[in-house]
């Protein structure tokens, strides 16, 4: 196959087809006119071809392709083929036998004979599995249990035996009148109460044959693991927390009567409830939960209870605790856990003695804003980057310590750490060698936008280059890790798949060509990626969309991407694909286009990612007024004639801008925005605002409805019906505020069958028609 040169590639895209002018109506159809990019690529079992999801030829979905070396275009899977692509094969004791699940059912696979065998099925299912230092032996995780199952000998044996109900209530010794008369006049009835107890002694003494039921009373049971032994089996506990849920309106329904559903519940100190660790030893048939109120920290209230009276007397407490699985070594000899605190300001990484009921501390990590990064859990229930190394006695895991998420060991038998990688910029995903020696990295090393692959020798501890060009690579390591099945992307240039060696600057050679004719006729802009200072003296990035001197209105749009912890002043394709081609469009009239990555965006370490503690809308606010001040300063903008928009979080700095700002942007759009962060979901807001209970002054600084008075700007609102994400009511609220005050300049335009992300084109066509008609009304001369 010829060599694929990615930097001519790239430089060749700007000159393809002839360029046309762009319609809405077709740029509105997203991935139907750029064209259906591939998706999930991964590796068969045997390494032999590469299979992924694809949409070449505009059908209702994605289909499941393959390729493999020699072939010169991908083809179809058969459905069986696609299906069994899809499992999740896990390696078993010898380099060729995989086991995975399908529907409940533990099955084998050889990749070299190709045979796939049924080991283990039972009307319960399985909802998971985990090998056993004993070759054949299989721990099954079966309705919140553990069953021991030897497939060399056919043999079943029951670990645990839990109950999530209440324990049934013992019979108790009854004086009644009428009990005492049974007994005194029937010789029946003291027969059989004597049989019984004549029964129960021959069971003295004898082993159980399962064991001893436990009841936890309606309690969750989660995150449940085995030690590679089945000499343990460890589990958190917690009882749901009684909290409303919202609930949403559906109007358009198939039989024609309104439906209401249940969505979210609310940030709220409601939703912090206790958790405990469980320890089950099998052998002794005991349970057992471990005390965490030794760890460092435990008991510090964050800093900001200071600004509050009622918070000042608080007596110290022991923080509420998120649990996570425990991740045992290879041989059963050591077992680490990982905790965070609900009020989301401590991880701990500890390692835990099961037998003694004990813990070590490996690491503590404190944030006053909140814990997050690349590699490190801001939610519950995940372990983000943790495992070990070949040598069954080191850990590695991922911390901000340094202000940028890196990738650290520590070894159990020395108690000692050591730093992997260093520098400002970040780990941004790692895998392990199977070998265990080595790691695969992706990392934003060259430039905060980027996504380079590397190889990381842990003895060496440098970093061999692999794909390091501009652009983002999505790497899949084949089995024997000789190749590599690459997603790429560049700023103006989509996803398509590519195969290559694993060596140090590999070249790339393709595998899909996923880009319409359509989409191939405009000349696409390349974004310049810049940066600016700020207020505070930050560096802050940002792409600008730049028209054609003869063009040029000297109007500007400011775009405010979503999520708030995302990034979009990238150098790959970007996840906003009608929003690239939507700036383009405006350039093409004559706008300057500035997409700026505002402060708590991704990439850029922890400082960036924090920035809007306690605020939002501030720093996140005051990076948009620098950006407009960077387009009239540098680039021949009109100052009064600026406007912003975006959705969700960009909804809600639109909001702001208008409300906060006032005289700042002539026009705003936003879009499914947030309005009053006390309706928002815990994890997010609970991270950056803390809660409305504790921290109220927070939520009331943060939130648009309480600066309604102040619109002075055109502003137009748009928000889906059935948006179960940023509730409709949102918007609602905030249009019967602008009503009261008696605001004119204002309008709102409601989608009945949409939800947070758009589905349906004429919705798109509709909403980005009228974005575009605001600004043109507003914003020319």
């Amino acid at each position: 196959m010829k060599k694929f040169c990615l930097v001519a590639f790239v430089v060749a895209q700007s000159f393809w087809g002839q360029s046309q002018q762009l319609k809405l109506e077709d740029i509105m159809k997203g991935d139907a006119f750029v064209g259906f990019q591939p998706e999930n690529h991964r590796w068969s079992v045997d390494g032999e071809k590469v299979y992924f999801e694809w949409n070449p030829n505009k059908e209702w979905g994605n289909s499941t392709y393959f390729w493999k070396k020699g072939m010169k275009k991908p083809e179809l899977a058969s459905n069986e083929e696609a299906y069994f692509s899809k499992m999740r094969f896990q390696k078993g004791w010898d380099a060729t036998t995989f086991y995975y699940l399908d529907k409940g059912i533990l099955f084998s696979y050889d990749s070299k004979s190709k045979v796939k065998k049924k080991l283990f099925q039972h009307p319960d299912g399985i909802a998971s599995f985990v090998l056993g230092i004993e070759k054949g032996v299989f721990f099954l995780e079966q309705k919140g249990n553990f069953i021991q199952f030897n497939s060399k000998e056919g043999s079943v044996l029951q670990l645990t035996n839990f109950f999530k109900i209440k324990e049934p209530k013992k019979e108790e010794a009854s004086t009644s009148f009428l009990k005492d008369q049974q007994k005194e006049l029937f010789q029946y009835i003291n027969d059989q109460e004597a049989k019984k107890i004549w029964q129960e002694s021959k069971t003295e003494g004898l082993p159980k044959l399962t064991p001893k039921p436990l009841y936890f009373n309606k309690l969750q049971l989660v995150n449940l693991a085995v030690h590679p032994k089945g000499e343990f089996v460890t589990f958190s506990s917690y009882k749901e927390p009684e909290v409303d849920a919202e609930k949403m309106a559906v109007f358009i329904t198939a039989d024609g009567y309104n439906k209401t559903r249940d969505t979210k519940e609310k940030v709220s100190t409601q939703n912090i409830f206790e958790m405990k660790y469980g320890i089950y030893n099998v052998a002794k048939d005991t349970l057992y939960y471990m005390d965490f109120s030794k760890l460092s920290g435990v008991t510090k209230f964050p800093e900001y209870y200071k600004e509050y009276e009622n918070l000042k007397q608080e007596k110290e407490k022991v923080k509420e605790l998120y649990i996570d699985e425990t991740l045992f070594n290879e041989t059963g000899t050591y077992a680490v856990l990982s905790l965070r605190s609900m009020d989301n300001k401590d991880r701990w990484l500890i390692s835990v003695d099961l037998s003694n009921n004990t813990f070590t501390e490996i690491d503590h990590q404190h944030d006053e804003a909140w814990i997050a990064g690349p590699g490190i859990p801001s939610y519950s229930f995940s372990n983000g980057t943790l495992g070990y190394l070949s040598d069954n006695e080191t850990v590695y895991f991922q911390s901000e310590k340094t202000g940028y998420s890196h990738l650290y060991t520590y070894q159990l038998s020395t108690k000692t750490s050591k730093a992997l990688t260093s520098g400002n910029w970040e780990v941004r995903q790692v895998v392990l060698s199977a070998d265990k020696k080595n790691f695969y990295i992706s990392a934003n090393k060259n430039h905060p936008g980027n996504r380079e692959f590397y190889k990381l020798a842990i003895a060496e501890g440098k970093l061999q280059p692999i794909l390091t060009q501009e652009g983002a690579y999505e790497v899949k390591l084949s089995p024997d890790e000789q190749s590599l099945v690459v997603r790429y992307s560049y700023k103006n240039k989509p996803w398509d798949l590519y195969w290559s060696s694993n060596v140090t600057n590999a070249k790339l050679q393709p595998i899909t060509q996923s880009q319409s004719a359509e989409f191939k006729q405009y000349n696409w802009r390349t974004p310049e990626v810049i940066s600016f200072k700020v207020q505070d003296g930050k560096d802050v990035y940002a792409r600008i969309y730049q028209p054609k001197a003869e063009v040029k209105n000297g109007a500007a749009v400011i775009f405010v991407h979503g999520a708030g912890y995302l990034q979009n002043a990238h150098i790959f394709w970007s996840n906003y694909v009608r929003e690239y081609m939507f700036h383009n469009l405006l350039a093409d009239k004559g706008y300057t286009v500035l997409d700026i990555d505002y402060r708590a965006s991704d990439g850029y370490g922890r400082d960036h990612r924090t920035g809007i503690y306690r605020f939002m809308g501030g720093k996140d606010l005051s990076d948009q007024i620098d950006g407009k001040k960077l387009l009239v300063s540098n680039y021949g903008i009109d100052p009064k004639r600026v406007g912003i928009y975006g959705g969700s979080y960009g909804g809600f700095i639109t909001l702001m801008a208008l409300l906060t700002q006032p005289d700042e942007f002539k026009a705003g759009a936003a879009l499914r925005s947030v309005t009053d962060w006390a309706h928002y979901n815990h994890g997010y807001t609970g991270n950056i605002l803390n809660f409305p209970e504790t921290d109220p002054e927070a939520y009331k600084k943060s939130s648009p409805i309480y600066y309604a008075e102040n619109l002075k700007g055109n502003l137009l609102m748009l928000h889906g019906m059935v948006d179960d994400n940023v509730e409709y009511k949102d918007i609602v609220r905030l249009s019967q505020r602008f009503i009261e005050l008696g605001k004119k300049n204002w309008s709102l335009a409601s989608y009945p069958v949409e939800a947070h992300g758009f589905k349906e084109t004429y919705s798109w066509i509709d909403e980005y028609g009228r974005i575009l008609e605001h600004f043109e009304t507003y914003l020319k001369k």
